[in-house]
């Protein structure tokens, strides 16, 4: 990878970090770009170049469920979104 990249990426997602906590955020971000934002983006344009309609969206809503649970920077987790999705917040009782 040439260095110009390398370069350009750090100062993206680490460049302005002033404590360990923005560095683990910076990373973060980053691990999760690669991981799941840009595989989902190429193929929601190999969709868009069949034709088809493309919705994306980031789901960043914290459940309360989580709290003492998973450590407070965390928004939400991969898969975080289902329970939304299919209606767990409006059911009554241990579901």
């Amino acid at each position: 990878i040439a260095s110009g990249v390398v370069d350009r990426v750090y100062k993206e997602y680490m460049g302005d970090a002033e404590s360990p906590a923005q560095v683990r955020d910076g990373l973060l971000d980053a691990m999760g770009d690669l991981f799941f934002v840009i595989s989902a983006v190429e193929v929601a344009r190999y969709h868009r170049d069949a034709g088809n309609p493309v919705y994306f969206y980031e789901f960043q809503h914290r459940p309360s469920s989580v709290e003492g649970v998973v450590p407070a920077f965390v928004k939400a987790d991969h898969g975080a979104e289902i329970p939304f999705v299919f209606g767990k917040p409006f059911l009554a009782g241990d579901v």
